[in-house]
């Protein structure tokens, strides 16, 4: 079976190649796939920033949606010609990739393969930062900044569904608007004053339980300060710096938890665990139509370039997709 992917010669010159797709290994399928989504860690990686794991595919591309095409001799829940997405150990951009059984979600007929490439990196992230590391309950307060982006999209959504009260910020007032459509009762703007006075204002200052992070920098200090007593802080991006300075006596006189992860260093086991909990607590919501994947534009898999200049100038709100069918 032939597959064509992406191959970057250079950072700034990608080409479309040729060769025979992989057989699935016994615990995995063969997708053919229609669409892949587009994340931060892929550009990262063409320039040489976030190297890939040794045991994971060189071809970038964490997620993906199409049809099973082959499976492996011990899966047990797929077959050929489901509809799935499906997380992958890189080999997205590509006509054909290779994703475990168990990484898989199938996907319901009241979803593209266009909405289905925008999910599974979201929903893990979320699902492994908010929820667990996070440890989120119902009737708790999150705050998930960047609420325009992919992941906040998607976040804002399902912390919504499963009983939260969200807040969030976004970069103007029209973001502002629709990102509180998605379910946030108060949304910041970050290019209009001090967050923690925004906050502050609104009733959240000290007070928020889980605070979901995608930027890094300057915005620590914010966090700390706009954290409840036992608040738990989960950092995942540096799109502000990787350096931050911040007052220590505030993170022990609230008795703060400040962690953080990268989801291409958690293990399969780990991986295959938060996906058996997503199917069963936030899946029957995305197939009931109350979390919805945004997808803002697709592009050809050639013109990959453009597709992550565009996430890079960071002007989407969702996600970024690429339609990997044609080279």
């Amino acid at each position: 079976m032939d597959r064509h992917f992406i191959h970057f010669e250079t950072p700034e010159l990608a080409t479309v190649v040729s060769d025979t797709a992989p057989p699935p290994g016994p615990e995995e399928v063969l997708i053919a796939v229609d669409h892949a989504g587009i994340n931060r860690a892929d550009l990262l990686q063409r320039l040489g920033l976030y190297p890939p794991p040794e045991d994971a595919s060189p071809i970038p591309g964490l997620e993906v949606a199409g049809q099973v095409v082959a499976v492996g001799e011990r899966c047990s829940s797929l077959q050929v010609g489901d509809r799935v997405c499906a997380l992958t150990h890189g080999g997205g951009y590509a006509s054909h990739a290779i994703a475990r059984e168990d990484h898989c979600l199938t996907l319901p007929d009241n979803l593209s393969t266009e909405q289905g490439a925008a999910l599974p990196e979201a929903l893990l992230t979320v699902w492994y930062n908010v929820m667990e590391r996070g440890q989120l309950s119902a009737g708790e307060t999150v705050l998930i900044h960047g609420g325009s982006s992919g992941i906040g999209s998607i976040g804002i959504q399902m912390a919504a569904a499963l009983g939260a009260n969200v807040i969030s910020t976004a970069g103007s007032a029209a973001r502002c608007d629709a990102v509180k459509a998605l379910g946030a009762s108060f949304v910041a703007n970050h290019r209009e004053g001090s967050l923690t006075e925004q906050f502050t204002d609104a009733g959240y200052g000290g007070s928020v339980d889980v605070i979901l992070d995608i930027a890094g920098g300057d915005l620590m200090q914010a966090n700390l300060d706009l954290a409840a007593p036992d608040g738990r802080i989960v950092c995942i991006g540096v799109m502000r710096g990787m350096q931050s300075e911040i007052n220590l006596a505030t993170l022990f006189m609230k008795r703060l938890t400040l962690t953080g992860s990268t989801l291409r260093r958690l293990d399969t086991g780990e991986r295959a665990r938060c996906f058996t909990a997503i199917r069963e607590r936030v899946w029957p919501q995305v197939v009931a139509g109350d979390i919805r994947p945004l997808v803002d534009t697709i592009y050809p898999l050639a013109d990959v370039l453009e597709a992550h200049e565009h996430m890079r100038l960071g002007t989407h709100f969702g996600k970024l997709v690429l339609d990997c069918r044609t080279g």
